[in-house]
């Protein structure tokens, strides 16, 4: 062995220290080892935590309660405080804050300090730096326009919820192997609306999806009735001369109409 090995090479006085030196090396050594491969298993794409598969499943069954979720696109942050209380009153409880607007953190930061009842998330996250932002001002939940990985790890390993959007078969296989089984068919009308969701999901059962993009009253009941649809993002509800108003009333008026 290598211990003996040092052993014999070295004088005898000198063997029972450089035996115990190399017995601590090899000790540290493989320690570290296990330190590595452990943090190597827990990143492993489609790596779910037990906290990550329980945060999920509760998620879905509260957008399985409200099934339409208002995607908010906030101008100016001043008056946004009692939207969200407009909103939920209405029956609309999930409220996603788009970050395509300087005002989207403050906006999700007062709309979380005002009104406890909101589940509120941020959507059109393009990096785990965003993410970061938007979860520190009182997320709940991401959604991105598109799959990237590097988002979902972080919400994996954050048991955050995460809806990244797809949009054809090759990208749900992929959603897939990252370990997701909800995610956002974006920009739905653009993409072939109700019919090419449809056909999307028949080859996956077992996924749910949230349709986003060119969704209204109009074709939202389309949209719903297909089986793995768990909700609709859309903005008909959310008008932005209402919003840069901080009209509550148009705003818990429209959302008692779309929650019906």
């Amino acid at each position: 062995s290598t211990l003996q090995l040092v052993a014999m090479a070295a004088p005898k006085g000198n063997n029972m220290a450089l035996v115990a030196a190399a017995a601590v090396g090899a000790a540290a050594g493989a320690t570290a080892a296990a330190v590595l491969l452990r943090r190597h298993q827990s990143t492993l794409p489609g790596q779910k935590s037990q906290a990550f598969i329980a945060a999920e499943e509760n998620f879905l069954r509260q957008l399985s309660t409200v099934r339409v979720v208002p995607v908010m696109a906030v101008p100016d942050a001043t008056n946004v405080a009692n939207l969200a209380t407009a909103l939920v009153d209405g029956g609309l409880s999930i409220i996603e804050v788009v970050f395509r607007t300087e005002a989207a953190e403050e906006a999700l930061r007062r709309m979380a300090a005002a009104e406890p009842r909101a589940i509120l998330g941020a959507g059109t996250i393009l990096n785990t730096s965003q993410a970061a932002t938007a979860v520190a001002a009182g997320a709940k939940f991401i959604v991105s326009p598109g799959l990237n990985p590097e988002v979902v790890e972080w919400c994996l390993q954050r048991a955050i919820p995460v809806i990244p959007g797809v949009a054809t078969p090759s990208e749900v296989e992929q959603a897939i192997r990252l370990g997701l089984t909800m995610l956002k068919f974006f920009p739905a009308e653009a993409n072939g609306g109700p019919s090419a969701l449809k056909a999307i999901c028949a080859p996956f059962p077992g996924l749910k999806f949230m349709p986003t993009g060119g969704v209204t009253e109009q074709n939202l009941k389309a949209y719903l009735s297909l089986k793995q649809v768990v909700a609709v993002g859309g903005t008909w509800m959310v008008p932005q001369d209402a919003i840069k108003a901080g009209d509550q009333e148009i705003l818990r008026s429209l959302a008692r109409s779309a929650s019906k």
